[in-house]
């Protein structure tokens, strides 16, 4: 058995697919049937002529995501998916399927979310996993290259990171356990054992959210270094990035080709240095004049290529009616683009006088949240890292700046194009005198932190880290505009099937 990706090396002998029907079309002697094998797309000829009356007939009562073995010869055509196609000998039918739910019409999202078992064969689906595997692929690749080594953290917790309000609780036999929001606590242990580790994992969070970035379960990366500071940190975590962003580039150019992924800003990233502001001038950017002007400028873009787009929607409908079936396939295509572009930019102009009201309004000492976040980001072409941050609203672990006790050695990376956090770290209190005061003002349990405070005693060492959230990533770097496509099942707020 051959796989499609591996086509070119077959070219001009006989080889045999195995996979489903992805899409078909026929004339009087010949189908044309694109195969899907879970590597690529092929598409097989299967003539008359060539096969025979029976296996021919046989062949024309394959639907959509029927399973098959086609046998041929590996032809190379430039024009075809993938740049080769099989001139079928020989046709094995091996299941046909049932009326397909998912058609090439157009379906609304919570229809597809029903169907996710299914909805993950589309194309667009294949490409985003495609990308969610070699980002991780990368991940590993980058921190095995850099000395790392890979720890795993527990998923039941007797302790939170950052406070039990957004924990999912459970029960541990006769105790109270959560399911972990964040290895990062029980990291800095193995850092002090190994000096740097990173651990990869799920984590879940209780948030009642329901925006284009929350997920209730997701997967973490999280590195630990003895002896870093912030800037070493930050240095890390921009050197990671741009080594990710690279190897996807590089290796997964076809993937994002049919996730119509402009590559223009992630190519910035790789070659352009992060910009990098405080928190202070972050807010200074937010409630500035350039801002306003920005999202005026945006929401009139928006309303004119609203305009424009569904012009050409009453063009191509006018078409459809006497197109051909071939051409009646491009449209409907077609209208399922430009319906999904017209969701989007209403909810841009739903959002933009929200987006002018927060950033007006912003007061210092505040969070920012996914408005301000996606603000910030639209005025920079490569990911920002804001850096030291109002220590009110960060966690206890997180160490003051010696020069502003007000202000905590925190980062956020925010991803550009809206996208927003897709990392947040900052350097550890190393200090237990410290440590002890800060838990007492969080009303946080010292018998319960017992074990994390022993860190301190024994050997204490400035040390820092950070977490990269996966499902964000991928969301930025395939231009992705909701996480529930970036992992293969997705657990949201009402939703938790299939």
């Amino acid at each position: 058995m051959t796989y499609i990706n591996q086509l070119s090396n077959y070219e001009n002998e006989t080889v045999t697919l195995k996979g489903w029907v992805y899409n078909s079309r026929s004339s009087k002697a010949i189908h044309f049937i694109e195969l899907r094998d879970g590597t690529g797309i092929c598409q097989c000829i299967v003539s008359l002529d060539e096969v025979g009356e029976e296996v021919f007939e046989e062949a024309g009562t394959l639907k959509q995501e029927s399973s098959v073995e086609i046998t041929g010869n590996v032809v190379k055509d430039d024009r075809s998916i993938g740049g080769y196609e099989l001139h079928a000998s020989g046709v094995k039918v091996i299941q046909v399927a049932d009326n397909y739910p998912i058609t090439p019409k157009e379906h609304g999202v919570e229809f597809l979310m029903e169907n996710r078992h299914l909805w993950l064969r589309s194309r667009r689906q294949w490409a985003a996993m495609q990308v969610r595997n070699a980002i991780q692929f990368a991940i590993h690749r980058f921190f095995q290259k850099e000395g790392f080594i890979q720890m795993d953290a527990p998923i039941f917790t007797g302790n939170a990171a950052e406070g039990t309000t957004n924990l999912f609780e459970t029960e541990y036999f006769e105790e109270k356990a959560y399911l972990t929001q964040s290895g990062q606590l029980y990291g800095e242990a193995m850092a002090m054992a190994h000096g740097k580790i990173y651990t990869f994992g799920p984590t879940f969070r209780a948030e009642k959210s329901k925006t284009r970035r929350h997920l209730t379960e997701f997967w973490m990366i999280e590195p630990e270094m003895a002896f870093y500071d912030l800037k070493m940190n930050m240095d890390l975590a921009e050197k990671m990035l741009k080594f990710v962003i690279g190897a996807i580039l590089e290796e997964k150019s076809a993937e994002l080709e049919i996730l119509e992924r402009d590559t223009t800003s992630l190519q910035k990233a790789v070659d352009e240095p992060f910009k990098r502001i405080s928190y202070t001038e972050a807010v200074e950017i937010l409630k500035s004049e350039k801002t306003t002007g920005l999202l005026d400028e945006m929401e009139n873009s928006r309303k004119e290529e609203v305009n424009e787009i569904r012009k050409e929607e009453e063009e191509i409908r006018k078409e459809h009616g006497s197109a051909k079936k071939w051409r009646k396939a491009q449209i409907d295509q077609r209208i399922k683009e430009i319906h999904a572009r017209i969701d989007q930019i209403e909810e841009d102009l739903r959002n933009i006088p929200v987006w002018k009201k927060s950033a007006a309004e912003f007061e210092w000492g505040s969070d920012f949240g996914g408005s301000d976040e996606t603000v910030l980001t639209m005025q920079f072409d490569t990911p920002v890292m804001v850096h030291r941050y109002p220590a009110e609203v960060k966690a206890f672990y997180m160490k003051r700046d010696p020069e502003d006790d007000q202000l905590a050695l925190a980062l956020d990376v925010l991803a550009p194009e809206g996208y927003g956090e897709i990392i947040g770290g900052s350097q550890r209190e190393d200090d237990l005198d410290v440590l002890l005061s800060r838990l007492k003002e969080h009303d946080l349990p010292e018998e319960v932190f017992s074990w994390y405070l022993d860190l301190r005693r024994y050997g204490t060492v400035p040390h820092s880290g950070f977490g990269l959230g996966l499902e964000r990533t991928v969301a930025w770097l395939c231009g992705l505009t909701h996480v529930r496509e970036t992992i293969p099942f997705p657990r949201m707020m009402g939703r938790l099937r299939p």
